[in-house]
């Protein structure tokens, strides 16, 4: 993907995520998003407070410290002052963690705005992966946002395939509850 492309797919995604879980926190009961797929695993209320999370500590922050010509922090979530244990009750209600990370979010994609096609290729040492550009994090990033959005619908998708009798094997490669049957 050429580099205007990657500014323009990465801001799409990331306009797109505080959407997609802002319209599940509010048509659905808080029981379905607090409940995770399988034991151990995230929920949509878990993945929402992570993606918070990064909002917050890692990836707008990176972007400046790119731009700085400074170097990258390793991310280590159990650490941080805000993430909290999958299954735990969150700081905020979930609509309040919601709104919170569309308002970060808004934010982000105004500095996102300002990047041009030449910024991609400036370079940051990472303290766990070595050098990296700031294409390739800016590749993370959507990345990011798409793995736990799929995360977040799989945790969701569980009774609905339970549920879905003869068609439950068309699920299969997402029917978490088969394995444990």
């Amino acid at each position: 993907m050429n580099d205007q492309n990657l500014l323009t797919q990465t801001r799409a995604i990331l306009a797109a995520t505080p959407l997609r879980f802002t319209g599940l926190v509010e048509t659905l009961p808080e029981r379905a998003l607090t409940r995770p797929a399988t034991p151990g695993e995230w929920s949509v209320l878990d993945c929402l407070q992570h993606l918070l999370d990064t909002e917050r500590l890692v990836f707008p922050v990176r972007v400046g410290l790119f731009l700085g010509g400074r170097d990258l922090e390793a991310f280590d979530p159990s650490a941080s002052p805000y993430e909290q244990p999958a299954g735990e009750a969150p700081a905020l209600p979930i609509r309040e963690l919601a709104a919170e990370f569309t308002r970060l979010r808004t934010e982000s994609l105004d500095v996102l705005d300002r990047l041009g096609a030449s910024d991609l290729e400036r370079t940051a040492n990472h303290a766990e992966l070595g050098r990296v550009t700031l294409g390739e994090m800016l590749n993370e990033w959507a990345a990011h946002d798409l793995n736990h959005t799929v995360q977040a619908e799989r945790a969701l998708m569980q009774d609905f395939i339970v549920g879905s009798g003869p068609w439950r094997p068309y699920f299969a490669e997402h029917d978490l509850a088969a394995d444990r049957e």
